[in-house]
């Protein structure tokens, strides 16, 4: 192969080679990153940032005609479990007593339909209501919000929500890309770098027997 026919293959592999890495990248980010886009989540508001027993998640209790929520969950007995849950319009939760922290009640937080009155302590259930409107309904118990004690009921389907995992540009690796996805764009562009530099030295500096007598 003379110099010419070389140079041609080598430019020829390195280009197929950058397309390959580049799809492959691409192909990678597509799958481990995810479709993203139009996932909503109930908006509390924040109310249940720092909430007792809540992980982000919200219970679907949806189809039951009964939901029961106990409250002085927790190690402490100073939360309610689940401390979000999704229900439909027409159901009615039932708030059990756990019997643990102390005196509690179910109050509403602002202008709601919750309220079990005063604090009292015991067991079993004491408070119910049933949700007839949809919508998201923020509740505590009134002595110990200070130390996390919120909850949160989501009724039916017409509720106030958020984009799931919102808040701002989310770097490929927080999406859920692997690291070894991110570089193949970099070893790609390294490939051709090391490729030119090759086939300059070579133009340059090097000699073919098959150049002399204009066989190249």
């Amino acid at each position: 192969m003379n110099r010419r026919d070389f140079i041609r293959t080598a430019g020829g592999a390195a280009g197929a080679t950058a397309a390959v890495s580049a799809s492959a990248g691409t192909a990678a980010a597509s799958s481990e990153g995810g479709g993203g886009g139009g996932a909503t989540k109930p908006d509390f508001g924040g109310w249940l940032d720092g909430a007792n027993g809540y992980s982000g998640s919200v219970a679907d209790k949806t189809g039951n005609k009964e939901v029961t929520v106990k409250v002085g969950a927790g190690s402490q007995g100073y939360g309610f479990s689940p401390a979000a849950v999704h229900v439909d319009t027409g159901t009615t939760v039932k708030f059990e007593w756990t019997g643990n922290g102390g005196a509690h009640n179910v109050v509403s937080q602002g202008d709601g339909p919750l309220d079990s009155g005063s604090a009292v302590g015991g067991s079993g259930v004491q408070y119910e209501h049933t949700f007839e409107e949809s919508g998201i309904f923020n509740y505590k118990c009134g002595p110990h919000e200070g130390l996390g004690m919120k909850g949160s009921v989501v009724v039916g389907s017409d509720y106030p929500t958020v984009e799931a995992g919102g808040g701002g540009e989310k770097s490929l690796h927080e999406m859920g890309v692997p690291f070894q996805a991110h570089y193949v764009g970099l070893a790609t562009i390294l490939m051709v770098l090391v490729s030119l530099v090759f086939t300059f030295f070579l133009l340059k500096y090097g000699e073919s027997p098959h150049t002399k007598g204009g066989n190249d």
